[in-house]
């Protein structure tokens, strides 16, 4: 079975792919970083809805990397996870 690791590495030899994965790196760091809060917490995402007053389709939408969330929401997903946010704005 090929591992999504692998690939990974073997499509970012094609140029089009590539520029797209960068072009959304950014939102993938965010959705990790969510998924590893979430996991860090030992939370389903349904633990992490309820705590948010919001739905499991909620959390799922912020960990998918397909939009970002907004600060609001990054705020309680933190407090559901008993985290803590950080912005960081670095050179590029």
């Amino acid at each position: 079975m090929t591992k999504a690791k692998d690939l990974h590495r073997r499509w970012m030899k094609d140029p089009v792919y590539a520029e797209a994965y960068q072009a959304l790196e950014q939102e993938f760091a965010i959705a990790r970083a969510l998924i590893e809060a979430r996991s860090r917490a030992g939370l389903s995402q349904e633990e992490v809805a309820r705590r948010m007053r919001t739905t499991q389709s909620a959390v799922a939408r912020m960990e998918s990397g397909e939009h970002l969330p907004s600060t609001r929401s990054l705020l309680r997903f933190a407090a559901a996870t008993g985290s803590r946010l950080n912005v960081e704005l670095k050179p590029a």
